[in-house]
């Protein structure tokens, strides 16, 4: 699974890492796009006036997942 980020004009795919996951706990079978909900909420921060979800230790926006 990689995420689909948007950074300086560029689109990038950063594969998921195990220290992406490390607070995650899953609890049952998850499918992809659920695990990339989970990803998003944990990793990005919305901002309403733009709509857009930020990613929290850089400028870059976050725009989904391959799954």
């Amino acid at each position: 699974m990689d995420l689909i980020i948007f950074n300086d004009g560029l689109y990038q795919l950063v594969p998921v890492t195990e220290k992406m996951l490390k607070d995650v706990v899953i609890l049952q079978d998850l499918s992809c796009f659920d695990l990339c909900d989970i990803l998003r909420l944990k990793l990005t921060t919305y901002v309403e006036s733009i709509n857009i979800h930020m990613m929290n230790n850089s400028n870059s926006n976050f725009i989904g997942c391959i799954c």
